[in-house]
């Protein structure tokens, strides 16, 4: 049995390889997504099975179960087509059987030890576009996948080191940006590069032996330690639904519910009630239903170690045919949106058993936005950005205001990298006042922007949250909703349009001068509003978080004209409230 100073030295270095991996790409990629926002994530997964051994700390979490996925279909086009040799490296981007969307291209490479696989590595990020009707592929109006993009199955990319160009070319002829495509995809073959020289390091160090027995150690660690921690849990039976506002294509709403039973030291999470597979593209493939679940459990367990063994004491029911199981042709470029409902679900089921452990639901959409134009020289741009939301509030204070997404590390663009890039110009870029959910500890506040372009272009979003807000939890309040405002024809600066289906909308024609404005969600609150210190809310209304009427309305906190708590209006207040 391996010792337990080497079993922790050994995964320092491992993980250390991966955040190596991430820090290579970041600083390669050209598309700012990857470079800026971090859309990318490397790790070690199993020979045999492909489960994941390590990942990386800096990039998208979810990219840890759907990866493992990604590895499998690598291994079985290997069964069929004859072994990988030496130098090989595999490239695909089939949503189906490697999870997330098409944007998302795979690079798996078998690391070799003689003529035995030792592990796979595998490098995903997200390219900037990849064809598609929809300029950056968030297609909202999709109703089959071939309209969000080009779709490539596992292949060769580099055989015995060498790269197909043949490949090559076929993937820089299917995108509006092929040098962005170049430059990323050279960036994820020298992260994997890389990766090589250092895990060949580590085995001459310690011997391939040693390094595996770490590997197998680390998973079963994680399981055990899951195991315990899910026996912490009070046995029973926790429900929660929610919503998405449609998708895209009908105004319908559709509900992912999960059942979530604890017994013992095993966790069952059923979403039988979910809806079915829908026309539009916010289904999801099982491969990213199940990384999504993973990245929910690792927020409420948050010291288990990012591996496979997560998810050993976890049983998972997904309806056959339903949103969470889509199939070829079904879309599913909107996979964030469903995801992130996912998450949400979970964390109000498991808020029921283990408020202790919970927080308020975040804002629940990325709000994919792409605009896209001619320069006056005829060259082609394409800006596609994520923006973010508040965090919900948590057992020990208040959620982040504008943070990203929870399933993942990346991070919103900055401002300056946009203008920068693209011919555009935020005349907002600050915090939406009053839209985190009130609480004992308030969720954290949404954004607020608005942009202007600087010539003719089209506008696409891609959100969520329009129709139903981020939860609270334990008694906390929802945060604000998703709100997608635009000029229309003749004017600049109104703001008099917004999208028929609330939260999607393709094909925005806007002028040179034109603006878009997006207020984004708060995140749920945690506990009771009338709980919360009545000097906490006098500062959030000097701060200008929340109005001085909110403060008395939601709170029943009265404040005096120059700002301080009147103690015995603000008891009166309370006392009312809660009788």
């Amino acid at each position: 049995m391996i010792d337990p100073v080497t079993l922790s030295v050994l995964r320092g270095r491992l993980e250390q390889v991966a955040d190596e991996m991430d820090a290579t790409l970041f600083n390669a990629a050209f598309n700012p997504i990857i470079a800026e926002a971090h859309d990318a994530s490397h790790g070690f997964y199993d020979a045999q099975t492909g489960d994941t051994l390590v990942q990386g700390k800096f990039g998208l979490p979810v990219f840890v179960g759907a990866m493992a996925f990604a590895v499998r279909a690598v291994i079985a086009y290997a069964d069929q087509n004859g072994k990988p040799e030496p130098g090989d490296v595999f490239i695909f981007n089939d949503p189906y059987d490697g999870g997330t969307h098409l944007n998302d291209f795979k690079l798996v490479q078998p690391v070799f030890r003689g003529d035995e696989i030792f592990c796979y590595m595998a490098s995903v990020a997200h390219w900037h576009d990849v064809g598609g009707n929809v300029p950056g592929n968030y297609n909202p109006a999709a109703t089959e996948v071939f309209q969000e993009g080009v779709l490539i199955p596992p292949v060769k990319l580099v055989r015995k080191g060498e790269v197909q160009g043949d490949i090559l070319a076929v993937l820089k002829a299917n995108t509006r940006l092929p040098l962005s495509v170049h430059g990323d995809l050279n960036g994820q073959l020298a992260a994997l590069k890389l990766g090589e020289e250092r895990l060949s390091t580590l085995i001459a160090d310690y011997g391939a032996e040693t390094l595996l027995e770490v590997m197998v150690e680390l998973r079963k660690r994680a399981a055990q330690q899951m195991k315990a921690l899910i026996t912490e849990l009070p046995d029973g039976t926790y429900e929660a639904t929610d919503h998405l506002d449609n998708d895209g294509i009908s105004a319908d709403e559709l509900d992912v519910k999960v059942t979530i039973t604890v017994e013992g030291d095993a966790l069952t999470l059923d979403f039988v009630g979910t809806s079915g597979a829908c026309q539009g593209p916010v289904n999801i493939s099982r491969a990213t239903a199940e990384a999504s679940i993973y990245v929910a459990l690792k927020h409420v367990f948050r010291d288990v170690a990012a591996n496979a063994g997560v998810l050993d004491p976890v049983k998972i029911v997904i309806p056959e045919g339903c949103l969470l199981d889509a199939r070829a042709p079904k879309p599913v470029g909107g996979y964030t949106e469903t995801i992130l409902r996912v998450i949400d679900v979970i964390f109000v089921a498991l808020s029921k058993a283990a408020p202790e452990r919970l927080n308020g639901c975040a804002y629940g959409t990325i709000n994919a936005l792409s605009i896209a134009g001619h320069k006056e020289d005829g060259a082609r741009w394409v800006m596609f950005s994520f923006f973010g939301g508040g965090h919900g509030g948590h057992p020990e204070g208040d959620g982040l205001s504008h943070g990203n997404a929870p399933i993942s590390m990346a991070t919103i663009p900055p401002v300056e990298i946009l203008e920068s890039r693209y011919p555009v110009r935020f005349t907002q870029w600050g915090l939406r006042e009053g839209s985190g959910g009130p609480g004992r500890h308030c969720g954290g506040l949404g954004g607020l922007y608005e942009l202007e372009v600087m010539g003719d272009a089209r506008g696409f979003l891609f959100g969520e949250r329009g129709k139903h807000a981020p939860q609270g939890v334990a008694g906390g309040a929802q945060g604000a909703l998703n709100r997608f405002t635009f000029d229309g024809p003749g004017v600049q600066g109104a703001f008099d349009l917004s999208p028929p289906m609330v939260s999607k909308m393709t094909g925005i024609e806007l002028a040179k001068g034109q603006r878009v404005r997006l207020e984004t969600p708060g995140g749920g609150g945690y506990g009771p509003p009338g709980e919360r210190d009545p000097a906490k809310v006098a500062e959030d209304v000097a701060d200008g978080l929340i109005s001085a009427e909110d403060a008395r309305e939601i709170y029943g906190v009265v404040l005096r004209e120059d700002g301080s708590v009147d103690d015995a209006a603000t008891s009166i207040a309370r006392g009312e409230a809660a009788a």
